[in-house]
């Protein structure tokens, strides 16, 4: 009798744009182990990010409320999970939560990055570790080194992959019927937003040059109000509005000709789905977030005083502000000739 296929669970809580910075260290799972069944769990509001992904074999919701954790609401997922006998699981995460459920979980090789941190003896959950490198690398290179734990060679390419659900491909078009630039306003943190003064001044630009521009933020009160004041400044900036879920979103953002965002997950979204993007950055830093390929461009502010950490801008001058719509519309006209 055949052995069965060897089992790799995969785990990752963090934020979304994390999230997608993990395909190509899945990539280069599947190329090292061709044959196994490769099971990823995720936050389940981030799983329409994976679920059609080809080579993945099961993507699992764990249910959570951030900054909150419930042994009650997770136990019965624990419990599925522990019945699938996995023989690896690897915790890309490597916070509390990632630890902690490996070892619930329960699989034979546990492998995990050897830092200190977190609660004591964290790093000792792990039955396989790596020590982390110095200094700053891309973040996609950087959660596949951990598989150097177990020999797995880098991946080829450091491409990020999305794959949209076909079944809203029509429902998408309704969004968005014909492909534009889309620009997100929004991001986590204030100080990596582009102020929407800028944004109406490169509405302008775009205006001017027949390029169709579409705008789209998130659903909170703050990201909302952007949206209004973009409103109040240009009545005729065309808004998308909020779609009913992530997976809508996705769909919508395939449609896009270009993208244009401070560092934030949507970034992430539409290099992982192939589109265009125009990252610009401030605090946070670009080598270590910024999408790489010949698609990919970004903008960055010189001299930002303000750490990656910091939610509010400490400059005299709100460090965004410094790039112009003008810098904005030459780098769009790289990608778009013509304009």
């Amino acid at each position: 009798m055949n052995a069965r296929p060897e089992k790799i669970l995969a785990l990752q809580f963090k934020y979304f744009g994390d999230a997608v910075l993990l395909t190509p260290a899945l990539r280069a799972l599947r190329e090292h182990f061709p044959q196994a069944e490769i099971h990823l769990l995720v936050p389940a509001e981030m799983t329409p990010l994976f679920q059609h992904l080809p080579w993945l074999t099961r993507v699992w919701a764990l249910p959570r409320r951030r900054g909150r954790a419930s042994l009650r609401e997770t136990w019965p997922l624990i419990s599925a999970l522990r019945r699938e006998r996995f023989d690896r699981s690897v915790d890309f995460a490597g916070n509390d939560r990632g630890a902690i459920l490996s070892r619930l979980i329960g699989a034979k090789n546990r492998l995990g990055w050897d830092e200190r941190g977190g609660f004591f003896g964290r790093r000792f959950f792990y039955t396989d570790r790596v020590v982390p490198e110095t200094g700053w690398q891309y973040e996609a290179a950087r959660m596949a080194k951990l598989l150097s734990g177990w020999q797995v060679r880098p991946p080829a390419s450091l491409a990020l992959e999305i794959h949209t659900d076909p079944k809203l491909a029509v429902s998408a078009a309704q969004f968005l019927p014909e492909p534009a630039v889309i620009c997100h306003m929004a991001a986590s943190q204030p100080s990596r937003q582009w102020p929407v003064q800028r944004w109406a001044e490169f509405y302008q630009l775009t205006a001017a040059a027949g390029l169709p521009v579409a705008f789209t933020t998130a659903a909170g009160w703050r990201e909302q109000a952007l949206a209004a004041e973009l409103k109040q400044i240009i009545p005729a900036a065309r808004l998308l509005p909020l779609m009913p879920d992530l997976a809508m979103f996705l769909a919508v953002l395939q449609r896009a000709k270009f993208f244009i965002s401070g560092d934030t997950g949507p970034l992430h979204f539409a290099a992982g789905l192939g589109v265009p993007t125009l990252s610009l950055f401030g605090p946070s830093r670009p080598e270590r977030y910024a999408p790489v390929g010949e698609k990919h461009q970004f903008l960055r502010v010189q001299q930002c005083p303000c750490g990656p950490g910091e939610s509010v801008c400490k400059n005299n001058q709100f460090c965004l502000n410094t790039i112009t719509p003008e810098q904005v519309f030459a780098a769009l006209g790289k990608t778009l000739p013509g304009l």
